[in-house]
C-alpha cells in the first residue's frame, strides 16, 4: 500500500516540478503562470480578442502543466520526417494536443478561419472605391521593415519572414507562415500578433493624431456609390484568379477568403454562409487557439528571441499604421482634400477593429464625420494584402 501511494505521488506534476530541485525550472514555470494570468485578464476582463486569446491562454496553461504530456513540439519541427510519418508518430505516441496541432501543421485551420472571415466580410466599400486597395497595400510596409529588422537582430531569412508577417495584423496569416517557415517560434509570434491586434485601439490613435492635421481629420467624405449584386458576385472570383495566378502560394488563404465571401453574396448558399460564419469558425477557433497556445512552453517561450519578437511585432504594427496613413495623406493631396487620411490606418487587416478606430478618431475631430464604410475599403484590402505578402514570403523562402 505504501508503495502504491508513493508511486502515485511520484506521478504527480507537483513531484515532477519540485523533485529535481531545479530552481531555474521552477522560476520559469512561475513566470509562465504569471504571463498566462495576464493573457486571461486581457481576454476575459478587458475583452481583447477574447474568442482566440482565451483559447491560446488555456493552450499555454496545458503546455505548462508538468507531467501532462499533451504536446510534443519535436514531432513537428523535424523536417526530415514526411507528413505521413508525422501523422503516424502523433497517433502512436502523441497526446491530445498533438492531434489538434495537425490542423496547424497542414495549414487547415488558418484556411478555414479565412473561409469564415470571408463569409463575414463586406467588400462593398472596396468595390465602390478600388483606390482603397492601394492604402491596404501601403499598410503592409511594416511586414517588410520588420523582416529587415529581424535579420539585423540575428534571425535567419525564414524566421525573419515569419516575424515580419506580424505587421500584417492578421493572426491566421501569421500562423500559416510561421508553421511553415519557423514552427519553433509559433507560440511567441501568434501571441504577439493577436495581442497587438487586440491593442489596436491603444496603439494606433497616437500616431493617427501625430501624422495628420486637425484640418485633415475633419474632412468629410462623400457617400460611396451603390454596388450591384453582380459586382459583389464577380469580385471574389476575379480576385481569386488574379491574385492566385500571380502569387500561387497565397491561394490557400485568398482562395478560402473569397469562397467564404461568395457564399454570402451569391444569395443561394445562405446555409453554407451561416455555417462558415458561426459553427465552423467557432470550432476551428477553439482548436487553433489551444494548438497554438500549447507551443508556448516555459523552455521555448522564455528566451531572448521571444522578447525580440514582441518588440519587432510592435514595431511592425506601428510602421504598418504609418505606411497606411502617409499613403492616405498623399491621396488626400492628389484628390485635393477628398480623402480623409485617417482611413489609411485601417489598411492593417484587423477587421473591423481598425476601421472602427478610424471612425472614432474622425468623429472626435468632426462629429459629422462618418468614416466607417470608407475605412472598411482599406481595411478589407489589408486582409488581401497580408495574404499576398505571406504568399510572396513563402514563395521566396518556403
Amino acid at each position: 500500500m505504501a508503495d502504491a501511494i508513493m508511486n502515485f505521488l511520484k506521478s504527480t506534476g507537483v513531484y515532477e516540478l519540485f523533485a529535481g530541485g531545479d530552481t531555474v525550472k521552477i522560476l520559469q514555470y512561475i513566470v509562465m503562470y504569471i504571463i498566462i494570468g495576464i493573457l486571461f485578464y486581457l481576454a476575459i476582463v478587458k475583452k481583447f480578442e477574447p474568442l482566440l486569446l482565451a483559447s491560446i491562454s488555456f493552450g499555454m496553461l496545458l503546455a505548462n502543466l508538468p507531467g501532462a504530456d499533451l504536446f510534443h513540439m519535436d514531432f513537428f519541427i523535424n523536417d526530415s520526417l514526411p507528413m505521413s510519418e508525422v501523422v503516424k508518430l502523433v497517433f502512436n505516441e502523441g497526446g491530445l494536443v498533438d492531434i489538434l496541432y495537425l490542423g496547424v501543421k497542414t495549414g487547415l485551420y488558418p484556411s478555414l478561419i479565412f473561409l469564415g472571415v470571408g463569409a463575414m466580410t463586406d467588400f462593398t466599400a472596396l468595390i465602390a472605391n478600388p483606390k482603397s486597395l492601394l492604402m491596404g497595400a501601403a499598410a503592409q510596409l511594416g511586414v517588410f521593415v520588420a523582416f529587415l529588422g529581424a535579420i539585423l537582430l540575428g534571425f535567419d531569412l525564414m524566421e525573419a519572414s515569419a516575424i515580419g508577417i506580424i505587421g500584417g495584423a492578421d493572426g491566421p496569416t501569421a500562423i500559416l507562415v510561421t508553421k511553415i517557415l519557423a514552427p519553433a517560434l509559433l507560440g511567441a509570434i501568434a501571441i504577439a500578433a493577436y495581442s497587438y491586434m487586440a491593442l489596436i485601439p491603444i496603439i494606433q490613435p497616437p500616431f493617427m493624431r501625430l501624422l495628420t492635421t486637425e484640418k485633415e481629420r475633419k474632412i468629410e467624405m462623400k457617400t460611396l456609390r451603390p454596388v450591384s449584386k453582380t459586382e459583389k458576385v464577380i469580385f471574389p472570383i476575379v480576385v481569386t484568379l488574379i491574385v492566385c495566378l500571380i502569387v500561387p502560394d497565397a491561394t490557400s488563404l485568398v482562395g478560402f477568403l473569397m469562397l467564404g465571401n461568395l457564399f454570402t453574396v451569391c444569395g443561394v448558399t445562405d446555409r453554407l454562409s451561416k455555417t462558415a460564419q458561426n459553427e465552423l469558425i467557432n470550432i476551428v477557433t477553439i482548436m487553433l487557439g489551444v494548438s497554438v497556445g500549447a507551443t508556448a512552453n516555459a523552455e521555448s517561450f522564455l528566451a531572448w528571441d521571444t522578447i525580440k519578437i514582441i518588440v519587432l511585432g510592435l514595431f511592425a504594427f506601428i510602421v504598418s499604421t504609418i505606411g497606411g496613413l502617409l499613403f492616405a495623406k498623399l491621396m488626400c493631396v492628389i484628390t485635393k482634400g477628398k480623402i480623409n487620411p485617417l482611413i489609411g490606418s485601417a489598411g492593417v487587416s484587423a477587421v473591423p477593429m481598425a476601421a472602427r478606430v478610424s471612425q472614432i478618431e474622425g468623429q472626435k475631430a468632426n462629429p459629422k464625420n462618418f468614416l466607417l464604410m470608407h475605412a472598411m475599403g482599406p481595411n478589407v484590402a489589408g486582409v488581401i494584402g497580408s495574404a499576398v505578402a505571406a504568399g510572396v514570403l513563402l514563395s521566396c523562402f518556403g
